[in-house]
Protein backbone atom coordinates (compact mmCIF):
# COMPACT_ATOMS: atom_id res chain seq x y z
CA UNK A 1 0.00 0.00 0.00
CA UNK A 2 1.34 3.33 -1.38
CA UNK A 3 1.35 6.45 1.27
CA UNK A 4 -1.17 8.67 0.88
CA UNK A 5 -1.78 12.64 1.32
CA UNK A 6 -4.93 12.16 3.17
CA UNK A 7 -4.16 11.93 7.25
CA UNK A 8 -3.94 8.38 8.59
CA UNK A 9 -4.71 6.34 11.71
CA UNK A 10 -3.61 2.95 12.62
CA UNK A 11 -6.03 0.17 13.17
CA UNK A 12 -5.73 -1.34 16.50
CA UNK A 13 -2.54 -3.58 15.97
CA UNK A 14 -2.96 -4.56 12.33
CA UNK A 15 -0.15 -2.64 10.60
CA UNK A 16 -2.95 -1.04 8.79
CA UNK A 17 -2.92 2.67 8.60
CA UNK A 18 -6.04 3.97 7.66
CA UNK A 19 -7.12 7.29 5.64
CA UNK A 20 -9.88 9.36 7.69
CA UNK A 21 -12.37 8.63 5.00
CA UNK A 22 -12.92 5.50 3.78
CA UNK A 23 -15.18 4.87 0.90
CA UNK A 24 -18.73 2.69 1.19
CA UNK A 25 -20.09 0.84 -1.04
CA UNK A 26 -23.64 0.35 -0.21
CA UNK A 27 -25.18 1.79 -2.61
CA UNK A 28 -23.38 0.91 -5.37
CA UNK A 29 -25.15 -2.67 -5.24
CA UNK A 30 -27.57 -1.18 -7.41
CA UNK A 31 -31.50 -1.91 -7.02
CA UNK A 32 -33.63 -5.69 -6.68
CA UNK A 33 -32.34 -6.13 -3.21
CA UNK A 34 -33.72 -5.45 0.71
CA UNK A 35 -32.10 -1.87 1.12
CA UNK A 36 -31.58 -0.60 -2.28
CA UNK A 37 -30.99 2.84 -3.08
CA UNK A 38 -32.66 2.54 -6.60
CA UNK A 39 -30.63 1.80 -9.80
CA UNK A 40 -26.99 2.52 -10.21
CA UNK A 41 -24.57 2.91 -13.58
CA UNK A 42 -22.01 0.56 -12.91
CA UNK A 43 -19.52 2.27 -14.80
CA UNK A 44 -19.95 5.12 -12.61
CA UNK A 45 -19.41 3.09 -9.40
CA UNK A 46 -16.25 2.04 -10.89
CA UNK A 47 -14.81 5.49 -11.59
CA UNK A 48 -16.24 6.58 -8.63
CA UNK A 49 -13.99 4.01 -6.57
CA UNK A 50 -10.81 5.38 -9.22
CA UNK A 51 -11.28 8.46 -8.27
CA UNK A 52 -11.52 8.07 -4.59
CA UNK A 53 -8.12 5.83 -4.76
CA UNK A 54 -6.69 8.74 -6.93
CA UNK A 55 -7.80 11.39 -4.00
CA UNK A 56 -6.20 9.58 -1.63
CA UNK A 57 -8.82 7.35 0.10
CA UNK A 58 -6.59 4.11 1.19
CA UNK A 59 -9.90 1.11 2.19
CA UNK A 60 -13.29 0.36 0.77
CA UNK A 61 -15.66 -1.52 2.90
CA UNK A 62 -18.18 -3.75 1.43
CA UNK A 63 -20.76 -6.22 2.38
CA UNK A 64 -21.94 -9.78 0.26
CA UNK A 65 -25.77 -8.14 1.37
CA UNK A 66 -24.57 -5.35 -0.84
CA UNK A 67 -26.60 -5.97 -4.06
CA UNK A 68 -26.30 -9.53 -3.41
CA UNK A 69 -22.76 -9.80 -4.43
CA UNK A 70 -22.98 -6.72 -6.70
CA UNK A 71 -20.78 -4.47 -4.71
CA UNK A 72 -18.13 -6.94 -4.77
CA UNK A 73 -17.74 -7.71 -8.23
CA UNK A 74 -17.67 -3.73 -8.92
CA UNK A 75 -15.33 -3.34 -6.48
CA UNK A 76 -13.59 -6.27 -7.98
CA UNK A 77 -13.29 -4.78 -11.74
CA UNK A 78 -12.31 -1.42 -9.93
CA UNK A 79 -9.22 -2.57 -8.84
CA UNK A 80 -8.16 -5.61 -10.62
CA UNK A 81 -5.83 -3.87 -12.63
CA UNK A 82 -4.01 -0.96 -10.08
CA UNK A 83 -0.72 -2.23 -9.06
CA UNK A 84 -0.45 -4.24 -5.79
CA UNK A 85 1.43 -1.42 -4.54
CA UNK A 86 -1.74 1.09 -4.91
CA UNK A 87 -4.60 -0.81 -4.38
CA UNK A 88 -6.34 0.13 -1.26
CA UNK A 89 -7.37 -2.19 1.06
CA UNK A 90 -10.58 -3.76 1.09
CA UNK A 91 -13.24 -4.86 4.01
CA UNK A 92 -15.57 -7.02 3.84
CA UNK A 93 -18.57 -8.93 5.98
CA UNK A 94 -20.43 -12.40 6.58
CA UNK A 95 -23.47 -13.41 8.23
CA UNK A 96 -26.29 -12.13 5.89
CA UNK A 97 -27.75 -14.62 3.71
CA UNK A 98 -30.36 -13.86 1.28
CA UNK A 99 -33.12 -16.26 0.15
CA UNK A 100 -32.09 -16.34 -4.30
CA UNK A 101 -36.30 -16.72 -4.57
CA UNK A 102 -37.15 -13.48 -2.66
CA UNK A 103 -34.47 -11.22 -3.34
CA UNK A 104 -36.46 -8.14 -1.56
CA UNK A 105 -36.75 -9.80 2.09
CA UNK A 106 -35.27 -9.63 4.89
CA UNK A 107 -31.79 -11.78 5.21
CA UNK A 108 -31.38 -14.75 7.48
CA UNK A 109 -28.88 -13.89 10.06
CA UNK A 110 -26.45 -17.03 9.92
CA UNK A 111 -23.13 -17.50 11.23
CA UNK A 112 -22.55 -20.91 11.13
CA UNK A 113 -19.23 -22.00 10.51
CA UNK A 114 -19.82 -23.62 7.23
CA UNK A 115 -21.84 -20.96 6.32
CA UNK A 116 -19.27 -18.20 7.00
CA UNK A 117 -16.65 -20.27 5.47
CA UNK A 118 -18.36 -20.50 2.01
CA UNK A 119 -19.19 -16.86 2.14
CA UNK A 120 -15.74 -15.88 2.31
CA UNK A 121 -14.76 -17.70 -0.03
CA UNK A 122 -17.34 -16.37 -2.32
CA UNK A 123 -16.15 -13.18 -1.12
CA UNK A 124 -12.49 -13.55 -2.39
CA UNK A 125 -13.81 -14.82 -5.70
CA UNK A 126 -16.33 -11.72 -6.56
CA UNK A 127 -13.56 -9.37 -5.13
CA UNK A 128 -11.18 -10.89 -7.03
CA UNK A 129 -8.07 -10.81 -4.29
CA UNK A 130 -5.91 -13.32 -2.05
CA UNK A 131 -6.51 -12.22 1.44
CA UNK A 132 -9.13 -9.68 2.48
CA UNK A 133 -7.86 -6.92 4.53
CA UNK A 134 -10.48 -6.97 7.48
CA UNK A 135 -13.65 -9.43 7.73
CA UNK A 136 -16.64 -8.59 9.70
CA UNK A 137 -19.50 -10.18 11.38
CA UNK A 138 -22.22 -8.10 9.80
CA UNK A 139 -24.79 -8.44 12.39
CA UNK A 140 -24.87 -10.59 15.48
CA UNK A 141 -26.19 -14.19 14.16
CA UNK A 142 -29.59 -14.28 15.61
CA UNK A 143 -31.32 -17.05 13.29
CA UNK A 144 -33.84 -14.31 13.11
CA UNK A 145 -36.29 -14.68 9.83
CA UNK A 146 -39.36 -13.42 10.46
CA UNK A 147 -39.94 -11.63 7.69
CA UNK A 148 -40.13 -14.67 5.32
CA UNK A 149 -40.09 -17.49 6.84
CA UNK A 150 -43.15 -19.56 6.65
CA UNK A 151 -45.54 -19.32 9.70
CA UNK A 152 -45.00 -22.97 10.44
CA UNK A 153 -41.16 -22.47 10.78
CA UNK A 154 -40.88 -19.38 12.83
CA UNK A 155 -40.85 -21.20 16.19
CA UNK A 156 -38.08 -23.50 14.39
CA UNK A 157 -35.99 -19.74 13.69
CA UNK A 158 -33.46 -21.09 16.12
CA UNK A 159 -32.02 -23.76 14.45
CA UNK A 160 -29.96 -21.02 12.73
CA UNK A 161 -28.64 -19.51 15.75
CA UNK A 162 -24.60 -19.49 16.77
CA UNK A 163 -23.56 -18.73 20.00
CA UNK A 164 -21.13 -15.88 19.97
CA UNK A 165 -18.14 -17.45 21.25
CA UNK A 166 -18.29 -20.41 18.65
CA UNK A 167 -19.02 -17.58 15.82
CA UNK A 168 -15.96 -15.52 16.74
CA UNK A 169 -14.16 -18.60 17.46
CA UNK A 170 -14.68 -19.26 13.77
CA UNK A 171 -13.81 -15.85 12.23
CA UNK A 172 -10.33 -16.43 14.52
CA UNK A 173 -9.62 -19.40 12.79
CA UNK A 174 -9.90 -17.79 9.53
CA UNK A 175 -7.43 -15.09 10.56
CA UNK A 176 -5.20 -18.26 11.50
CA UNK A 177 -5.41 -19.88 8.21
CA UNK A 178 -4.55 -16.43 6.19
CA UNK A 179 -7.78 -15.93 4.33
CA UNK A 180 -8.15 -13.03 6.19
CA UNK A 181 -5.62 -10.47 7.58
CA UNK A 182 -7.77 -8.58 9.93
CA UNK A 183 -11.14 -9.40 11.93
CA UNK A 184 -13.48 -7.11 13.40
CA UNK A 185 -17.45 -6.87 14.79
CA UNK A 186 -20.06 -4.66 13.39
CA UNK A 187 -23.24 -3.85 15.52
CA UNK A 188 -22.38 -5.16 18.34
CA UNK A 189 -22.83 -4.26 21.92
CA UNK A 190 -20.62 -3.71 24.59
CA UNK A 191 -21.22 -6.96 26.57
CA UNK A 192 -20.89 -8.82 22.81
CA UNK A 193 -17.64 -7.11 22.50
CA UNK A 194 -16.57 -8.13 25.92
CA UNK A 195 -17.84 -11.89 25.84
CA UNK A 196 -15.71 -12.19 22.37
CA UNK A 197 -12.27 -10.43 23.17
CA UNK A 198 -12.39 -13.57 25.02
CA UNK A 199 -12.04 -15.78 22.56
CA UNK A 200 -9.91 -13.82 20.40
CA UNK A 201 -8.60 -9.86 19.73
CA UNK A 202 -11.04 -7.87 18.19
CA UNK A 203 -8.92 -5.68 15.45
CA UNK A 204 -11.67 -3.43 14.31
CA UNK A 205 -15.64 -2.01 15.25
CA UNK A 206 -18.19 -0.99 13.05
CA UNK A 207 -21.24 0.61 14.78
CA UNK A 208 -23.47 3.15 13.12
CA UNK A 209 -22.71 6.40 14.22
CA UNK A 210 -23.36 9.94 13.22
CA UNK A 211 -24.92 13.56 14.51
CA UNK A 212 -28.23 11.65 14.05
CA UNK A 213 -27.60 8.27 15.69
CA UNK A 214 -25.45 8.63 18.30
CA UNK A 215 -25.99 5.34 20.58
CA UNK A 216 -22.59 3.88 19.93
CA UNK A 217 -20.59 6.16 21.76
CA UNK A 218 -20.51 2.88 24.65
CA UNK A 219 -18.68 1.18 21.76
CA UNK A 220 -15.99 3.38 20.74
CA UNK A 221 -15.40 4.13 24.27
CA UNK A 222 -14.80 0.20 24.61
CA UNK A 223 -12.64 0.23 21.50
CA UNK A 224 -10.39 3.33 22.39
CA UNK A 225 -9.55 1.32 26.09
CA UNK A 226 -8.09 -1.47 24.08
CA UNK A 227 -6.05 -1.71 20.57
CA UNK A 228 -9.21 -1.54 18.63
CA UNK A 229 -9.94 0.29 15.89
CA UNK A 230 -13.08 1.35 15.48
CA UNK A 231 -14.50 2.69 11.86
CA UNK A 232 -18.01 4.29 11.86
CA UNK A 233 -21.13 3.89 9.05
CA UNK A 234 -23.29 6.39 7.82
CA UNK A 235 -21.64 9.33 9.23
CA UNK A 236 -23.56 11.39 6.76
CA UNK A 237 -26.34 9.72 7.57
CA UNK A 238 -27.57 8.22 4.14
CA UNK A 239 -26.80 11.81 2.69
CA UNK A 240 -29.28 13.55 5.03
CA UNK A 241 -26.37 15.09 6.46
CA UNK A 242 -24.74 16.88 3.13
CA UNK A 243 -26.42 19.68 3.49
CA UNK A 244 -28.06 19.01 -0.26
CA UNK A 245 -31.86 17.37 1.20
CA UNK A 246 -35.04 18.60 1.47
CA UNK A 247 -38.56 17.72 1.34
CA UNK A 248 -38.80 17.97 -2.29
CA UNK A 249 -35.41 15.90 -2.71
CA UNK A 250 -37.21 13.05 -0.28
CA UNK A 251 -40.35 13.32 -2.65
CA UNK A 252 -38.44 12.59 -5.75
CA UNK A 253 -36.39 10.00 -4.79
CA UNK A 254 -37.42 6.68 -6.46
CA UNK A 255 -39.84 4.44 -5.17
CA UNK A 256 -37.03 1.78 -4.45
CA UNK A 257 -34.94 3.86 -2.95
CA UNK A 258 -35.50 2.61 1.15
CA UNK A 259 -34.85 6.26 2.16
CA UNK A 260 -38.12 6.98 1.02
CA UNK A 261 -40.14 5.01 3.61
CA UNK A 262 -37.22 6.07 6.80
CA UNK A 263 -38.71 7.69 9.54
CA UNK A 264 -35.56 10.14 9.45
CA UNK A 265 -36.00 10.94 5.68
CA UNK A 266 -39.58 11.92 6.19
CA UNK A 267 -41.83 12.28 10.25
CA UNK A 268 -38.42 13.33 11.82
CA UNK A 269 -37.07 15.43 8.46
CA UNK A 270 -37.91 18.76 9.64
CA UNK A 271 -35.63 18.76 13.03
CA UNK A 272 -32.92 16.65 10.99
CA UNK A 273 -32.83 19.59 8.50
CA UNK A 274 -32.80 22.18 11.05
CA UNK A 275 -29.42 20.70 12.49
CA UNK A 276 -27.89 20.80 9.18
CA UNK A 277 -28.71 24.69 9.17
CA UNK A 278 -27.09 25.13 12.35
CA UNK A 279 -24.30 23.04 10.88
CA UNK A 280 -23.86 25.85 8.13
CA UNK A 281 -21.55 28.69 9.78
CA UNK A 282 -19.37 25.73 11.58
CA UNK A 283 -18.50 25.04 7.58
CA UNK A 284 -18.65 28.73 6.63
CA UNK A 285 -15.73 29.55 9.13
CA UNK A 286 -13.60 26.49 7.86
CA UNK A 287 -14.27 27.25 4.48
CA UNK A 288 -15.88 23.63 3.75
CA UNK A 289 -19.05 22.00 3.27
CA UNK A 290 -21.52 21.26 5.37
CA UNK A 291 -20.87 17.36 5.18
CA UNK A 292 -17.16 17.70 5.73
CA UNK A 293 -18.21 19.08 9.54
CA UNK A 294 -20.22 16.17 9.47
CA UNK A 295 -18.06 13.57 9.22
CA UNK A 296 -15.04 16.00 10.87
CA UNK A 297 -17.53 15.74 14.27
CA UNK A 298 -17.26 11.35 14.43
CA UNK A 299 -13.91 11.56 13.66
CA UNK A 300 -13.76 13.99 16.62
CA UNK A 301 -14.53 11.12 19.21
CA UNK A 302 -11.78 8.47 20.73
CA UNK A 303 -11.40 5.42 19.62
CA UNK A 304 -12.95 6.44 15.55
CA UNK A 305 -9.81 5.66 13.18
CA UNK A 306 -12.24 6.43 10.17
CA UNK A 307 -15.58 7.25 8.74
CA UNK A 308 -17.20 5.50 5.83
CA UNK A 309 -18.09 7.50 3.20
CA UNK A 310 -20.16 6.27 0.25
CA UNK A 311 -20.38 7.83 -3.27
CA UNK A 312 -22.21 6.78 -6.19
CA UNK A 313 -20.42 9.26 -8.37
CA UNK A 314 -16.92 10.24 -9.17
CA UNK A 315 -18.17 13.83 -8.37
CA UNK A 316 -19.81 13.15 -4.87
CA UNK A 317 -15.86 11.99 -3.72
CA UNK A 318 -14.75 15.56 -4.33
CA UNK A 319 -15.12 17.10 -0.53
CA UNK A 320 -13.37 14.15 1.47
CA UNK A 321 -10.21 15.68 1.19
CA UNK A 322 -11.39 18.50 3.73
CA UNK A 323 -13.26 16.15 5.05
CA UNK A 324 -10.56 13.77 5.95
CA UNK A 325 -8.27 16.70 7.49
CA UNK A 326 -10.88 18.79 9.33
CA UNK A 327 -9.66 19.40 12.88
CA UNK A 328 -13.38 20.74 14.99
CA UNK A 329 -12.38 22.92 17.03
CA UNK A 330 -14.01 22.55 21.13
CA UNK A 331 -15.63 25.77 20.48
CA UNK A 332 -17.05 24.10 16.92
CA UNK A 333 -17.90 21.14 19.25
CA UNK A 334 -19.66 23.30 22.08
CA UNK A 335 -21.36 25.03 19.09
CA UNK A 336 -22.75 21.72 17.48
CA UNK A 337 -23.64 20.31 21.06
CA UNK A 338 -25.83 23.25 21.35
CA UNK A 339 -27.39 23.16 18.38
CA UNK A 340 -28.03 18.77 18.75
CA UNK A 341 -29.55 20.13 21.94
CA UNK A 342 -31.70 23.01 20.35
CA UNK A 343 -32.86 21.17 17.57
CA UNK A 344 -33.55 17.66 19.28
CA UNK A 345 -32.02 16.29 16.41
CA UNK A 346 -31.12 12.66 16.51
CA UNK A 347 -30.35 10.56 20.04
CA UNK A 348 -27.01 9.99 22.16
CA UNK A 349 -24.86 12.11 23.93
CA UNK A 350 -23.93 15.64 21.88
CA UNK A 351 -19.98 15.92 22.83
CA UNK A 352 -17.13 13.50 22.58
Amino acid sequence: MTQTGMPTRRLGDTGMDLTTVGFGAWAIGGSGWKWAWGAQDDAESVAAIRRAVELGVNWIDTAPMYGLGHSEEIIGQAIADMPESERPYVFTKAGLIWDPERPTAAPRKIMRAESVRREVDASLRRLGVDRIDLYQVHWPGDGALLDWAAPDAVAGADRYATPLAEYWQTMADLKREGKVRAIGLSNHGTAQLAAAEQVAHIDGIQPQFSLLHRQAAPELAWAAARTTGAIVYQPLHSGLLTGAFSTERVAALPDDDWRKESAEFTSELGPNLALVDALRPVAGRHGVPVGAVAIAWTLAWPGVVGAIVGARRPAQTADWPQAASLELTPADLAEIAAALTGTGAGTGPVQP
